[in-house]
């Protein structure tokens, strides 16, 4: 049997606040530590784990978890521009980060974290203008 899509144009919210609440402060921790154990495992190249390589990786977790709060409460904010330069900026960083680790130069480093970057603007550019109405109202 078909049901009609809801009126308002956007999906219902499944979720309660307190599962909302609990995943703002989940996400960023565990994407933390995912990105800094990434970090320390490029920047070991397969040797031993060494407590400069933990400290190494618990300080990029940390910057990692504070950088994507601060993206995700300016750019929750910002028109679909700003939206789209803050988390391709944060993207492209993040990938340049992680592959000066793995020993490439900071020149190639950066190449490939603005060119991450730059193909993260546009798909999310794309995004945000096509889920906006025309006064800049996100509908979804």
């Amino acid at each position: 049997m078909a049901h009609a899509a809801p009126a308002s144009g956007s999906l219902p919210d499944v979720f309660s606040q307190r599962t909302h609440r609990i995943a703002s402060v989940a996400v960023p921790v565990v994407l933390g530590l995912i990105y800094g154990y990434w970090a320390a495992a490029n920047r070991r190249s397969g040797g031993e784990i060494t407590g400069w390589n933990l400290l190494f990786g618990f300080v990029t977790a940390i910057a990692f978890m504070v950088l994507y709060v601060a993206v995700r409460e300016i750019a929750s904010r910002s028109i679909r521009e700003v939206h789209a330069i803050l988390w391709a900026a944060f993207v492209g960083g993040g990938f340049g980060f992680l592959y000066s680790q793995s020993g490439n130069t900071v020149l190639k480093s950066a190449a490939m974290g603005l060119a991450v970057g730059a193909v993260s603007f546009l798909v999310l550019f794309y995004r945000y203008y096509t889920h906006e109405d025309a006064e800049g109202h996100r509908t979804g």
